[in-house]
């Protein structure tokens, strides 16, 4: 004899013989999580320290251009060279470069900042002197007829570390930004 379908007999036979079947795969559903979802938690985990980097490396970048605008703010009505004739330079840029989001996590590098005469020739700047040096009466030597200008860099660091430094691929690091901003 054969054995009977499920399709045939009496209908509460075939929803009790579905529920069976049914029943035996309801575990499966949760080992299958157990197994993908450490690969899911790593990966947002590294997600989210990448973009915590990025984010971060462009807050550097944004507070050293924030030092050049204070310090162009403060220093270029002066008298040049700044470095020595604008007082309060190195304290406006310190503040400035901590008023961003990373706050006093972000700090001048020693040194900084620092004074530098350029012309401009074509698209690019010549460094034709750094202060205490004089800088040339004019750029002829560049192909312009201009007098150098007088420009501030600024250059910050920031020690960047990871949330999850156990899980993330993203190691901690010191990241460094940098900004030239002309005076006058």
């Amino acid at each position: 004899m054969s054995q009977p379908s499920l399709l045939l007999g009496h209908p509460s036979d075939r929803r009790f013989r579905l529920c069976q079947i049914r029943k035996k795969n309801d575990g499966n559903v949760i080992i299958e999580f157990a197994l993908i979802a450490p690969i899911l938690v790593v990966l947002i985990i590294n997600i989210l320290d990448f973009s915590m980097l990025i984010w971060a490396r462009m807050q550097v970048d944004y507070s050293a251009q924030m030092g050049g605008r204070a310090a162009y703010k403060t220093c270029s009505t002066g008298t040049f060279p700044a470095t020595t004739n604008c007082a309060s330079l190195s304290t406006v840029v310190t503040t400035a470069i901590q008023a961003t989001s990373l706050g006093t996590g972000v700090t001048l590098t020693s040194g900084y900042p620092t004074e530098t005469y350029y012309c401009v020739s074509g698209t690019t700047l010549q460094s034709v002197a750094t202060y205490p040096a004089s800088p040339p009466a004019d750029c002829s030597a560049y192909g312009s007829s201009s007098a150098p200008g007088d420009y501030i860099e600024v250059d910050v660091t920031y020690a960047y570390a990871p949330t999850f430094a156990g899980l993330s691929l993203a190691s901690a690091q010191t990241l460094t930004g940098k900004a030239i901003q002309r005076v006058n």
